[in-house]
């Protein structure tokens, strides 16, 4: 099995410990990750502020990146739904362009090898207890992307649920979005605040001294409003509770 491990931006570039901790994680399951230096952004800033044809070099870079990967691995919700839900319909709006079917195919070669990680871990590993020792009290919160465009479901929750010393509770209104939405937040500040003010408050009520998404993109926006309001409740990516263990805590 060869994976390849795509970092995304915000973790390269704001949290590179979340790419360690994939990886840690994953050479703990016995799987041998690469990470193949020619990647570079999926193209999601650009498409969802409306500059389609400047994201097409985009996908072709992501294919070329990953070529002859029997997986790739995506410790992020959103950018694994821009390849497996967006890079089709750049494609098919190639062609009605008259533009060929290159994208088409491109996208075909890489959306059924895409997957976030707590889909690989359940559904090609076919884990749930990876090992992980986190000894605080927990709440997740199901950032947009993975809950609504890729359908996680329970699959972070089964994975959390296995940590050992870890105590999941429950986030009131935890469906609700956090208010980043990537250049929502930059178009809209006001009422990305509210919103984010929103969840700040839901988190504080749970009394956890963590919470938890799949994202940082929108992790980072809860933090930095946990922050601004004085919170010690601590953010932090699902992949550094999976890496960390008892013998060497993440």
């Amino acid at each position: 099995m060869r994976v390849a491990l795509f970092v995304t931006c915000v973790n390269d570039t704001l949290y590179p410990r979340t790419g360690q901790a994939v990886v840690r994680l994953l050479e703990r399951l016995g799987v041998d990750v690469d990470f193949p230096a020619v990647q570079s952004c999926c193209g999601q800033p650009q498409f969802n502020t409306g500059y389609r044809h400047e994201t097409e070099p985009l996908v072709r870079r992501f294919a070329r990146a990953f070529e002859g990967y029997d997986h790739i691995v995506v410790p992020s919700g959103s950018c694994a739904a821009m390849v497996r839900d967006n890079y089709p319909r750049i494609g098919a709006k190639a062609a009605a362009e008259g533009r060929g079917e290159e994208l088409t195919r491109l996208a075909g070669s890489v959306v059924p090898r895409t997957y976030e990680l707590t889909e690989f871990l359940v559904d090609v590993l076919g884990v749930t207890d990876v090992g992980a020792y986190y000894p605080h009290t927990v709440t997740y919160h199901p950032t947009c992307h993975g809950l609504r465009m890729l359908r996680l479901g329970e699959r972070p929750l089964r994975l959390l649920r296995e940590v050992r010393g870890l105590e999941l509770v429950e986030l009131p209104g935890a469906e609700e979005c956090c208010g980043f939405g990537g250049t929502f937040s930059v178009k809209n500040p006001a009422v990305s605040a509210a919103m984010g003010a929103d969840k700040a408050r839901h988190i504080a009520e749970t009394g956890a001294a963590a919470v938890c998404t799949v994202d940082n993109s929108c992790q980072m926006h809860i933090g930095g409003t946990l922050s601004r309001l004085g919170s010690q409740v601590r953010p932090v990516h699902l992949a550094e509770i999976l890496a960390s263990t008892e013998e060497e805590p993440w």
